[in-house]
Order: C-alpha cells, then sequence, then structure tokens
C-alpha cells in the first residue's frame, strides 16, 4: 500500500469506454481511435502520459505521448490497420524532468539562484541516460557535460534544448507509474460496414415472364443495373421453403387461397428448413453462382436471417422441446396484439435444451457462410435473449471477422442500443419517421455527436417490405427522391426497397403504414421501366456518394444555419477539408421553398474576402457564393435538394485566380 502512495496520478473520464469497459467501440480498417481523458496530480508536478494500444495477438503495446489540452485532459490516437480486435489503455506518471525545466525557467526569469538547481538536472539526465542505449546514451551523458561545464545562461539554453527534452520523454522514470487499470477494445470491421448501398427486392418476383415464380438465374438478369445505379449490397428476403400451415393470403389476410404463396419469413416445409432453398427458385448451385456473379459486379448477396419457423418446419417434429406449447397442446404462434403471426412459431430460448438450440442455429449462420454469403440482415433480433445475440456473433466473428450483421430492431432505442454494443455491425433506426427539421437535427446529433455513434452504425431506410410511411403515400415523386437523398448523405450507410422505391408506390392500406397488395404475400410483376422511375436519380445520388469521401462516413455530419423551418441545412467534410459536401434540403414536397443559409466559412478554412464555387452534383448547376449568408430557393417538383461540392478560391503563383 506504501508503494501504491507513490503513485500519484489519477486517470478517470475515459472516452470513448463503453459501459466501463465490457463493449468495444467501433471502427473499421483506416479509422482512428481518439482517445482522451482526465490525467491529473497533486501539487504543480508537471504529468506525461502514453497511449497503450496493440492488435489481439500482438505480446508487445505500441506507444503514443498523449497531448495535454485544457483543464487536465489529454488527448492521442491511433489508426487501425486490419479487420479485428484492437485493445488500448492509458499511462500516466509525474514527469520529475520536465517539472525541473519549468522550475528552473521561473527561477532563471526571476533573477533566482538556479546553481543547484542544474545539479538536480544533471543527476535527472545521467539517470535517463542508463535507461537508454547506444547513440541515445550517449548523447545525453553529452547534455550532462555541457551542464556541468557551461556558464548559467548557456546552462539554460542547454536545460530547454528541444532535443534533450525528446530524449528524457523517450527514456522517462516510470517506475511509479499509473496504469489505467483496463484494456479497452475496439473491434474493427471492413470497410463495408461504414459506408454501403443495399438495394432489396424478393428473387420470386424477378421473372421477366408474368406471373411466372422468379429464380436465382433471373435475379443473375438483374445485377448489371442494380451495379449501375450504384448498390453493392444486395439483400434477398428469406430465401427458404414456405410453411403451408395457417397461410397468410394477399394482403395478409387470415385465410389463403390455394394460388397463395406465402410469407418468405414463415420458414420451413416439407423441402426442409433453415439449410434448404425454396425448390422454385433454384438450386444450392444456382445460389452460389449467384453469389459469384454478384461479386463480379462488386456486389455483396445479403440473406435474411430469420430465426422462427413454419408450423411445417422440420425442427418443429425433431425438437418439439425448443418451442412453446399451450395447455390445448397446440404450439404457440407468434403475436404482438393486436397482430397475430398465424404462420409463424417463435423459438423458445428458455427451453431446458437452450444449448443444443443455439448451437443449431449458430450452424445455419456457419451453414451459409460455407456458400459464400458474408451479409446477413437479422430479422427481429430483439425478441431474442442479449446473451444469445452476444454469444453467436462473437463465435461466428472469431472465426469469420469480415461478417457483417445488420440489426433489424425496431424497439425502444435502448434495446437497439444495446444489441448494437453486443456486435451487430449496422443498426435499422428511427430515420423512416423523422419528419422535421427538429426530428432530423435531433436524432441525428443522438447519433453522430454522442458515446452512441462509438458502437452504433445507423442504417438508413426510406421503406421496406414492411413499412410504406405516410410522407410517402402523400408526398409524391418529390417525397421519394428527398427522402432518398436524405437517407444517402445523412448516414454512409443506406439501402431502399428497390423496386416499389423505384416506382414510388404509394398506395397503402387505408389507414395503416403498408403496402396495398404488399410484396411479402404475392409475386410482382414490376415493370421498371414505367415513365417517372427513380433509376436515373439513385444511380446520380450513388455516384455523388462514391466519388467523395465526406459521404462515405456518418460521426462527421454537421448541421448548419438556415432561416426557414421547411429547409435542411447540413454538411460533411473529410479531415484535411479537401472534400467538402453541403446538402440543402426542401423537405416540404409541395411547394417551393426559400431561405439564407449561413456558410460557417471560418470552420472550414473559406476566405472570408474571396468568392467560392459551390457545385450542385444534382443538377450540375454551379453558383459563386459569398461570405456566410447565400440565398437558396427548392422547387420540389424540379429538385428538391442541392448537394453542393464546394471549391475554395486559391491563388497560383502567376496571379491568377482558380477554385480547387
Amino acid at each position: 500500500m506504501m508503494h501504491e502512495g507513490r503513485k500519484r496520478i489519477i486517470i478517470e473520464n475515459v472516452k470513448p469506454e463503453i459501459d466501463c469497459g465490457h463493449f468495444p467501440v467501433k471502427r473499421v480498417v483506416g479509422e482512428k481511435v481518439l482517445v482522451e481523458a482526465d490525467i491529473l496530480t497533486d501539487g504543480h508536478d508537471s504529468v506525461s502520459a502514453r497511449l497503450l494500444y496493440k492488435e489481439e495477438e500482438e505480446m508487445n503495446w505500441k506507444e503514443i505521448p498523449m497531448k495535454f489540452m485544457e483543464n487536465d485532459r489529454w488527448r492521442a490516437e491511433f489508426i487501425v490497420k486490419k479487420i479485428g480486435i484492437y485493445y488500448y489503455t492509458l499511462e500516466g506518471w509525474v514527469d520529475h524532468f520536465r517539472t525541473w525545466q519549468k522550475g528552473i525557467k521561473k527561477k532563471f526569469d526571476a533573477d533566482q539562484e538556479i546553481k543547484f538547481d542544474l545539479l538536480i538536472g544533471i543527476q535527472q539526465i545521467e539517470e535517463g541516460s542508463k535507461r537508454a542505449s547506444g547513440r541515445d546514451k550517449r548523447k545525453l551523458m553529452e547534455f550532462s557535460n555541457l551542464l556541468k561545464e557551461a556558464d548559467i545562461e548557456k546552462a539554460l539554453s542547454v536545460a530547454l534544448d528541444e532535443e534533450l527534452t525528446e530524449l528524457m520523454d523517450k527514456y522517462p522514470d516510470r517506475r511509479f507509474a499509473t496504469s489505467y487499470g483496463r484494456d479497452l477494445a475496439a473491434l474493427v470491421d471492413r470497410e463495408k460496414a461504414l459506408f454501403s448501398t443495399w438495394y432489396e427486392c424478393f428473387p420470386r418476383s424477378c421473372s421477366p415472364e408474368p406471373g411466372k415464380h422468379g429464380t436465382f438465374k433471373d435475379c443473375e438478369r438483374l445485377l448489371p443495373e442494380i451495379e449501375r445505379m450504384g448498390f453493392d449490397i444486395l439483400y434477398l428476403p428469406p430465401i427458404h421453403p414456405i410453411g403451408k400451415a395457417n397461410r397468410k393470403g394477399k394482403n395478409n389476410l387470415p385465410q389463403a387461397n390455394l394460388d397463395d404463396i406465402g410469407s418468405p419469413w414463415a420458414i420451413g416445409g416439407e423441402e426442409g428448413g433453415h439449410k434448404a432453398i425454396h425448390p422454385k427458385l433454384g438450386s444450392f448451385e444456382d445460389f452460389e453462382r449467384l453469389v459469384n456473379k454478384a461479386k463480379g459486379y462488386g456486389i455483396d448477396i445479403a440473406i435474411d436471417l430469420a430465426f422462427q419457423c413454419s408450423p411445417n418446419h422440420p425442427y418443429v417434429k425433431e425438437h418439439p422441446e425448443w418451442f412453446r406449447w399451450r395447455p390445448d397442446g397446440t404450439v404457440q404462434y407468434a403475436e404482438n396484439p393486436p397482430k397475430k403471426y398465424e404462420d409463424v412459431l417463435p423459438l423458445n430460448f428458455e427451453t431446458d435444451n437452450r444449448q443444443e438450440l443455439w448451437e443449431e442455429l449458430k450452424s445455419i449462420v456457419v451453414f451459409w457462410i460455407e456458400k459464400g454469403v458474408r451479409i446477413f440482415r437479422v430479422d427481429n433480433p430483439h425478441t431474442k435473449p442479449f446473451s444469445f445475440w452476444e454469444w453467436l456473433i462473437k463465435e461466428i466473428k472469431g472465426k469469420y471477422p469480415d461478417i457483417i450483421f445488420l440489426s433489424e430492431a425496431f424497439t425502444r432505442p435502448k434495446v437497439m442500443y444495446n444489441l448494437a454494443k453486443l456486435g451487430f455491425t449496422q443498426s435499422y433506426t428511427y430515420f423512416t419517421w423523422r419528419n422535421t427539421k427538429k426530428e432530423f437535427t435531433g436524432y441525428l446529433t443522438e447519433l453522430t455527436q454522442t458515446e452512441v455513434g462509438e458502437y452504433f452504425r445507423p442504417n438508413f431506410w426510406p421503406n421496406t417490405p414492411d413499412i410504406l410511411p405516410e410522407h410517402l403515400q402523400f408526398g409524391g415523386r418529390p417525397a421519394f427522391m428527398m427522402r432518398l437523398v436524405l437517407a444517402a448523405t445523412l448516414s454512409s450507410s443506406y439501402g431502399i426497397y428497390g423496386p416499389a422505391f423505384e416506382l414510388c408506390v404509394s398506395e397503402a392500406l387505408p389507414g395503416k403504414e403498408e403496402y396495398m397488395n404488399s410484396e411479402k404475400y404475392e409475386i410482382k410483376e414490376w415493370d421498371l421501366e414505367q415513365p417517372g422511375n427513380l433509376r436515373d436519380f439513385i444511380a446520380r445520388v450513388n455516384k455523388i456518394r462514391k466519388e467523395n469521401p465526406a459521404l462515405q462516413m456518418t460521426r462527421n455530419l454537421k448541421f448548419y444555419e438556415v432561416d426557414n423551418e421547411y429547409l435542411l441545412f447540413y454538411g460533411k467534410s473529410t479531415e484535411d477539408l479537401s472534400n467538402i459536401i453541403f446538402v440543402v434540403l426542401n423537405l416540404d414536397p409541395y411547394h417551393t421553398q426559400s431561405g439564407w443559409v449561413r456558410v460557417p466559412i471560418n470552420e472550414l478554412g473559406i476566405d472570408p474576402t474571396q468568392p467560392y464555387l459551390v457545385h450542385d452534383l444534382l443538377s450540375e448547376d454551379k453558383y459563386i457564393w459569398h461570405g456566410e449568408r447565400n440565398y437558396i430557393e427548392l422547387n420540389p417538383q424540379i429538385l428538391p435538394a442541392h448537394i453542393l461540392r464546394v471549391k475554395k478560391r486559391l491563388k497560383r503563383e502567376t496571379d491568377f485566380d482558380y477554385f480547387m
């Protein structure tokens, strides 16, 4: 205890640190981990601190000196360079040499005697030389000798020499250093975990022949256009056999006709369960061919991971203990009153055969990974135990670290956040139901400027097969364009339920946010070439995303001032300000809106005395702006938004102006 009393440094309020270090922060390859902490000591002594980090398999820590900011706050950062887990921690100590330097300068400036103080410094330098070797050792002894031989004024210059300071920083006395005491973790994913563009479609609706069940081979036909539109993930709803018991009819009617094909989420039939393919879609060879064909277009195939069963699923007979049984001897189907899902049976995670169930569900994931799948959209993860997901994701990513899991959890905020902490790579959000300027700025600030951004990666979806929000029901084509720009520029990952969004489908069941004649319950015949489709607009927006690195991040989002509540003004930029993007968007799909935006020119390094060019990447129009305040007018019937790339005005040596 007495020895511990000589450790005088306190380290606290470390950021980022999630739940006392129980959960990792999230990064992708090439991102930085910026670490801050309060590091302090008693009295007036100087403090030094270092950030220590290493990859999971490394034995030795790498060290980075921390920089003092203000008010005992310190900062350092490191860059993650490979997929996997990194660990980081902190160490601080009383720096007697820097304390000596600070004190001797004060005494000199006050015309006080420093002769004996120089002897203390000489002793510290010689002790430092014992910790050094080679050239550094010799150099430290040279400084010691210089101090011994120099007059007072020259001795001060030697004592404060920058090279001497660097050498003493390199070989500090850390006998009584304080370690933070926790090894914090950063989970590093591949780049697509942060920047991805999802396109969802039902393979059974991909046939070019009206009324015919589509196949994986039919999906191949769509790949060139999906790639042209700029999507890099093709997400397929469940591709497994569909149960017949309690099958739902069109528009989710409780009674199905003989020709109704049912919901793909009612998984399992006589042909098999989660490790089987619906026979009308094709074979495993066809599926693997689709996966490989898609890769040739730079597209990953994502499949749905829905841990639920139809009453016809083989598990029901083989493992009845995995389900809940009612007193009348029937199995309990899924409910979310007043909604009933008679065609779906939830699994009983409280079964006495928990380990057997968990291992079987894990084997499903491994099965599809071995078929070439690297991305899973997970259906309703909030209805399964947190402990299960923490175990499963850790097990899978331990062997397959490049796997991406998207959490489809439209539920309470803390539940959604906890699932992200447990390991889900990306997460659905409340974006779909945010409409006003206040709602957007409040929600996005929470996602990007608070601790949430360290572990929760949002994936914005304007629509899904389950959700047709009111603004798309009544806002017409401008509403679809507006929501696409919002999703694609606010978040670095977004997706659309493709055909319905491309064609601006807006017909809903009366009083509900559900599609009329939903594709969930029937094969659709999509005429994707019909007039008014958004394919070229979508392609334009996605091209802008790919060409502008600022849009490939989410946490760099900042909202700016505009004097109209129907206009939203925000921006993103790269750290070096080489790519600056402004978005001005009309939230009113019916009327032209105008206003004055206030550009943060000082923050962005824009010369207030010079004009600057803003290039609208949507319309290709160019505008010369001056200073902070500039006028905007947006007619939603033409274009509801500007996506503006800022080009600053610079001067060449030849003395003529150009924009950069």
